[in-house]
């Protein structure tokens, strides 16, 4: 009895002690139905709680995650049109992570789907089954989760998203060769669109791209976690590597991995250098400009 007492006590001991292993991801989730005309709204109110579902309560990854480590995100589904079953709809994606030593959050990702478009009938079940295509709703979901924690983990650790996004490279293929309505297809093709899931993720993976990643690392990890410490420090290394977006720029002017950098960062980096010296103001507002002239308006802030 002794010895059992023991056992069960060492047990829960352990239980306590050792990490939680949560799910990786905290995401809200937003359905905009405005265009849709009728009474009857319920559906997106179920669709929204089944999507957080499949979101929040899977485990993604082999990895164990605190509750406080979970990686916040959101998601704002526009009902554009219904058809039946069939939703024609544009998704903004949103994550971010918190700033070492700080309680700023920097944004990661800022990406906007312009083609989600899914099948879905009030109370169907969205469920990820690992290598096995089953509707197309689950497999972007599942490509979105995928896409955050790659980038979350390439911010901590230099290439640390790769096995990620190669299971978004496995999840594009198999989309790409799936059974699906026409409307579904759009976004995983491959000369659908140069700005589509099929281009992000075929330029994740892409060698020509590393020093790029390793830019991402370096831009988290060294510039803003070390703001806590010296800001000057911080603030220089950012500028130091911005090169690399300009070379990726100018060998690829189509590249879509460079824009949804500047989407997610463009604010984040007017109010860096807008603090900056006189040298790193010039040299990286000139640089902005030169990859990025849409966003004048926004960088200007950075001489103001």
């Amino acid at each position: 009895m002794k010895s059992l007492k023991f056992i069960i006590g060492t047990c829960i001991l352990l239980l306590v002690l050792s990490p939680l292993r949560a799910q990786e991801l905290n995401c809200t989730v937003t359905i905009n139905s405005d265009q849709i005309e009728g009474s009857n709204k319920q559906i997106f109110s179920t669709l929204k709680s089944a999507i957080e579902e499949y979101i929040n309560q899977n485990k993604w990854t082999n990895m164990s995650y605190a509750e406080h480590e979970k990686i916040e995100c959101s998601m704002l589904i526009v009902v554009k049109s219904m058809a039946g079953n069939l939703f024609t709809c544009e998704m903004t994606l949103q994550s971010r992570r918190p700033v070492y030593g700080t309680t700023y959050t920097t944004p990661l990702l800022n990406f906007k789907d312009n083609a989600f478009n899914f099948s879905y009938q009030e109370f169907d079940r969205i469920e990820w089954q690992q290598n096995q295509f089953t509707t197309n709703l689950t497999a972007m979901l599942a490509y979105y989760c995928y896409l955050i924690i790659g980038h979350d983990q390439d911010s901590f650790q230099r290439l640390g998203g790769t096995p990620f996004f190669e299971q978004c490279e496995e999840i594009v293929n198999a989309c790409q060769s799936a059974s699906m309505d026409g409307i579904e297809q759009k976004g995983w093709l491959a000369f659908d669109s140069n700005r589509n899931r099929y281009a992000l993720i075929n330029n994740l993976i892409d060698e020509a791209f590393k020093k790029y990643r390793n830019y991402y690392y370096e831009y988290h990890r060294l510039g803003l976690d070390e703001m806590v410490n010296n800001v000057t420090n911080g603030r220089a290394r950012i500028a130091s590597g911005m090169s690399v977006l300009k070379e990726a720029y100018r060998a690829r002017p189509a590249t879509y991995v460079i824009n949804t950098f500047l989407d997610a960062k463009a604010d984040e980096l007017t109010d860096i250098f807008s603090k900056g010296t006189d040298k790193e103001k010039k040299e990286v507002y000139e640089l902005l400009m030169d990859i990025d002239p849409t966003r004048q308006n926004t960088y200007d802030r950075i001489n103001q």
